[in-house]
């Protein structure tokens, strides 16, 4: 039982660790020290519904759909680059981090933006539904569940230390120009992954 939780904890963290559009979000969440706690467990939630559904055999019926990883490509990309576009925006846009400090996101909008994040990356449904799926069920009889337990847990892991890593690095995080950086950078995973989301 233990080695079907580390191997899923291996698993879980290596496909969660590369920073991509749900990482760099709750990153910034972090330095902006705005609803950090619903935003990570939002995320591990949602990895741990994705991945126990696929465990449990709900990545054929994502395989059977041959329209639903097209819709969610062309949505991601759409969103993913409106993101990178106000991303882009607060890069030239001097004291961007002190300005929106002042009016920090709802919880809704910010879950909202997260929920775009999660659900309409395509990519998110063959890592977890079928990848993740497919090896825990290649494992011996009974090992599936806590394979399911070691990947959930390591996202848990994850996203509750980038962003309270975040937080915690906030001061030097948010001097103006290093901010501008990591909206640079967050301009920059936006526009390619929304690329390669349509260029396939």
């Amino acid at each position: 039982m233990l080695s079907a939780i580390l191997a899923g904890f291996a698993l879980g963290g290596g496909l969660i660790v590369a920073i991509g559009a749900q990482n760099a979000f709750v990153i910034r969440q972090g330095v902006l020290n705005s609803h950090i706690f619903w935003i990570c467990l939002f995320c591990a939630m949602s990895d741990a519904i994705l991945i126990w559904s696929g465990v449990y055999g709900m990545g054929v019926v994502v395989e059977t759909l041959p329209w639903f990883i097209p819709v969610l490509t062309y949505g991601g990309a759409a969103f993913l680059i409106w993101y990178g576009v106000k991303a882009l925006r607060r890069v030239l846009k001097p004291e961007a981090l002190k300005e929106e400090s002042k009016t920090t996101t709802s919880l809704f909008m910010a879950l909202a933006s997260c929920a775009a994040f999660t659900w309409l990356n395509p990519h998110v449904y063959l890592d977890t539904l079928i990848l993740v799926g497919s090896i825990a069920n290649s494992r011996t009889a009974g090992e599936q569940t806590p394979f399911a337990m070691g990947a959930s847990i390591a996202s848990f892991a994850w996203f509750f230390l980038i962003g309270y890593g975040a937080k915690a690095l906030r001061g030097p995080l948010s001097k103006p120009i290093v901010w501008r950086g990591i909206d640079l950078i967050i301009t920059l995973i936006m526009f390619y992954l929304a690329y390669k989301l349509l260029i396939g």
